[in-house]
Parts: structure tokens; C-alpha cells; sequence
């Protein structure tokens, strides 16, 4: 038998691979599926099904990159209409031996559909829940407007109580999503769980009454822009890639002349683009491009990679699972090349916490932007008269910065500070500096923080997995 969960980071990502004999099928496949058919090279195994337990909202499915590459069978949730078969309440697929039972576990999303895992003698043992339920959380309900909430809240309800928990404490439970994800507002760090870990540790089905679930789950989270274009491309199909998408190398030469029409992504870290970087550049961190590239690039215009050597594949990956295609090449030799072609390079101030401590007490004009989420303040406090835009809201509300005083940015760790550094300078921002180590460093010093009670809370809800990332 095999079972394998594969795990896309930064998109805290779950899909699995189950098979038994000669036969496989992958359950929430995403869109580079290389290494599902790797593993089934390796076992012996074909590819014959790509299952799906509801349309997904946060990343492209890779169900028919699969079925284009593998000629597999793709079978699908009835969330409203889209590629593949539907498939039906109760209704069994044969994996080899083994056996996958749909449970339709509405409320996520209206169609969504759990797979309950039979061995070979029968014996129920695993239950994939998509994003019905979660670690220490159950799946967002807010994705079909404010208007449809409490139904799918109620939905939901259901769905837990009546289907999913009364199926057995011993049961392993194998969500599509894991701590980080937008797909719900607090999941736990808990690699593996079980329905009775969840039925003793999450929340969420510590309630007894359905009126008091539905009111806890009203309150909308941040809905991240990409989700549309995440919804069309789940809903028509993605293009069929064929292999991951290898960007052209290009000199520095032809980076400057495609940099006015194209947006420029640099995925160094954070003191590599604070010393020098293309001018106009949005700065992401590898690791964190899967959480922060759908907010701030375009899909409408083609994109060019800066990165540490010249190995881009990480960073093509994480594009390519959102949906951003345009890939139209990287600068060869990194930023070095750049500075040994004589162009000119920009870059971005910062300061020790130490040293912006010093400031404030001589005096000098400092704004502070901390750009953490409304959790991290009421969790960990926040740094006396800083003004708090998330990250995330930050295009939107760039005119509450001051252009005529220094602006001094927190995050966590000084990550997203540099995002937002940069997407500052791109709007015409020249008084900016981000704080290395961040609210971090800040706290290690002993520097004075205001306790969570003195936080105020935003009228937003909490901002939802990549928000949360430090």
C-alpha cells in the first residue's frame, strides 16, 4: 500500500497520494506534479484518478496537468460547474484494493466533499477532509459573500457534528490545509490529528448549539485578490504546462529594457535587496512568494526573477501554483552582473532596533508603520505610537504615510518590512527604513511594548494565514 501526504510550502498545501497494486490516485493534487509521478514511478504504480474535494480558492489544482500528463480520470466536488466528473453522495472508487467514500460535507464551500478511506478488509481508517475540518480550525465560510455566510455556517455545522464526527475518534484525519493557510483563521501547527484529537482540542466543535457556531463564524476574514483569479482558473481549467517552465536567462541589458513593462519580483533576502536592487523592484523572499505574491503582482503584466545564483525553480514553482505564468525570464548572474554592466541599482535604509530607540530618545521625527496583522498585536503587543496599515492593506491606504517625516517599518522579523519597503519606494517613497529583527528584535532588547490590552483592535477581522507569517 501507499500513502504519502506531499506538502507545498508557504501554501500550507496538504495533497495525498494513496495507492494500492498497480493503481494510484492523487486527492487535491497541485499544479507541478512532478513529484506525484515520481513516487508512482518508483512503487510501480499508475496514476488512474485525481480526486478533488472542493474547488479551490487558494491555489491552482494540478487535476488536469494530470490528466493531461498521466491520462487520468479527474473526479470532483458539485461545487457549481466545472472540468471533471462529479461525483455522487455515498458513492465508492476503488483504489486497488482499497476504497474511497464520498461524504458530502457542505458548508466550506456548497459542494464539498470528504473522502472516507476503506483498507482492503473494509475497515474504515482515514479520512480526507479537505477543508471541511481542520487542526484546531474548520474552513472559512465567507468565500461566497457576506450574504450566503450563516447558511454555510449552518451548512458547516452540520457537516461536522453530524457527519464527520460521529464517524469515530480513531479515524486519522487528513486536512487539505495546514497552519499558514488562508482557508481558515487560527490552524494549528499540528502535523497529524485524528477526529478524536480534534473532537477534544479544536474550538470549533467544542460548541453545542448550532446558533452559537454559526455566530462565531461570521466574521469575515481578509479575502486575498487572487482568490478570483484562483476561482476562474479552478473553474475553466489552468493551461496545461507540460513540465515546469524553465524562464529565459536574460543580461542585465535586457532586463533595464523590459523592467518599465514588466513587474520585477526579487526573492533575495532581506539585507541582499536593502543594499542593492533594481529599481522599482518588489521585494518577496523566496519562502514567502507563495504567501504574498497574489496580493501584489499583476497577472495582466509579464514577470522577471531576481534571485540568489541563477537556480530560479523555487521561486517558478511557487508562481506557477498561483497561477502567474508570465515568467519571462531572470537576470543571469544575479545582481552582480547587474553592477558589472554599470547600471544603476537602488537601495533601501535600515536600522537596528538600537539605533531607532536612539532616535526616538533624542528627538528626531520618526513614524513608525508596523505592518503586522491584528492577531500578532493582541497576541504580542505592540511598540508605543506606531501606526498599524497590514502588509496586506498596504496599496490601498498608502496615503495615511507621510511623505515629509522618516517612516520606520516593523514587522515580525524585518520580512515583510521589506515588502513593504519596497512597495513605499515603488510609489515614490524616498524616507524609508526598515528595522532589522523587527518586533523581535525590539522585544529581545527590552525596548517598552504596550500590553495586548492596550492594542486596538481593527475593525477588519483578523487577517488569515499569510497574514500571520513573520
Amino acid at each position: 500500500m501507499l500513502f504519502e501526504r506531499i506538502t507545498s510550502e508557504g501554501l500550507a498545501h496538504y495533497s495525498y497520494l494513496i495507492g494500492d497494486g498497480q493503481e494510484a490516485t492523487v486527492i487535491d493534487p497541485r499544479r507541478d506534479v512532478e513529484v506525484y509521478l515520481e513516487v508512482a514511478y518508483r512503487r510501480g504504480m499508475r496514476i488512474a484518478c485525481a480526486v478533488e474535494t472542493h474547488r479551490h480558492e487558494d491555489f491552482v489544482s494540478g487535476s488536469v496537468e494530470l490528466a493531461a500528463r498521466t491520462g487520468a480520470a479527474i473526479v470532483r466536488s458539485g461545487d457549481l460547474a466545472y472540468y471533471g466528473r462529479p461525483v455522487q453522495e455515498g458513492e465508492s472508487l476503488s483504489v486497488g484494493a482499497l476504497r474511497l467514500q464520498a461524504l458530502h460535507t457542505p458548508g466550506h464551500t456548497p459542494g464539498h466533499m470528504s473522502y472516507l478511506l476503506h483498507d482492503a478488509q473494509g475497515a474504515p481508517w482515514a479520512l480526507f477532509s479537505g477543508d471541511a475540518l481542520l487542526a484546531d480550525e474548520v474552513g472559512r465560510v465567507d468565500l461566497f459573500g457576506a450574504g450566503r455566510t450563516e447558511e454555510l455556517a449552518a451548512q458547516l455545522y452540520d457537516s461536522l457534528f453530524y457527519r464527520i464526527r460521529p464517524l469515530g475518534d480513531s479515524l486519522l484525519l487528513c486536512p487539505a490545509h495546514g497552519a499558514g493557510s488562508p482557508c481558515g483563521a487560527a490552524i494549528a501547527d499540528r502535523p497529524w490529528t485524528t477526529i478524536g484529537l480534534e473532537r477534544q482540542l479544536n474550538p470549533r466543535l467544542q460548541y453545542t448549539r448550532r446558533t452559537e457556531f454559526v455566530g462565531a463564524m461570521t466574521q469575515p476574514l481578509e479575502y486575498p485578490p487572487y482568490f478570483r483569479t484562483m476561482d476562474r482558473l479552478n473553474k475553466d481549467g489552468p493551461p496545461v504546462l507540460g513540465q515546469l517552465p524553465a524562464p529565459r536567462p536574460l543580461t542585465p541589458r535586457e532586463v533595464a529594457v523590459q523592467a518599465d513593462r514588466a513587474q520585477v519580483l526579487d526573492t533575495r533576502m532581506v539585507t541582499g535587496f536593502a543594499a542593492a536592487h533594481i529599481p522599482g523592484a518588489l521585494s518577496i523572499w523566496e519562502a514567502g512568494v507563495p504567501g504574498f505574491a497574489g496580493w501584489f503582482l499583476s497577472y495582466e503584466r509579464p514577470i522577471l526573477l531576481v534571485v540568489e545564483g541563477d537556480d530560479v525553480s523555487g521561486a517558478v514553482r511557487h508562481l506557477i501554483r498561483l497561477g502567474l505564468d508570465r515568467i519571462e525570464g531572470y537576470l543571469s548572474g544575479g545582481m552582480l552582473s547587474w553592477h558589472k554592466a554599470g547600471l544603476e541599482s537602488a537601495h533601501t535604509d535600515t536600522v537596528t532596533v538600537q539605533e531607532l530607540c536612539r532616535r526616538l530618545d533624542h528627538g528626531e521625527p520618526v513614524w513608525i508603520l508596523d505592518v503586522r496583522s491584528a492577531s500578532e498585536l493582541l497576541e504580542e503587543g505592540r511598540i508605543p505610537g506606531a501606526h498599524h496599515i497590514h502588509v496586506t492593506q498596504l496599496p490601498g491606504r498608502l496615503g495615511e504615510v507621510p511623505r515629509d517625516v522618516p517612516v520606520y517599518i516593523f514587522c515580525g522579523s524585518g520580512l515583510r518590512s521589506m515588502i513593504a519597503a519596497s512597495l513605499l519606494e515603488r510609489a515614490g517613497w524616498q524616507r524609508v527604513n526598515v528595522v532589522l529583527g523587527g518586533f523581535a528584535g525590539w522585544r529581545s532588547a527590552r525596548f517598552p511594548i504596550e500590553t495586548a490590552e492596550a492594542v486596538p483592535v481593527p475593525v477588519a477581522a483578523k487577517a488569515a494565514g499569510p497574514a500571520d507569517l513573520r
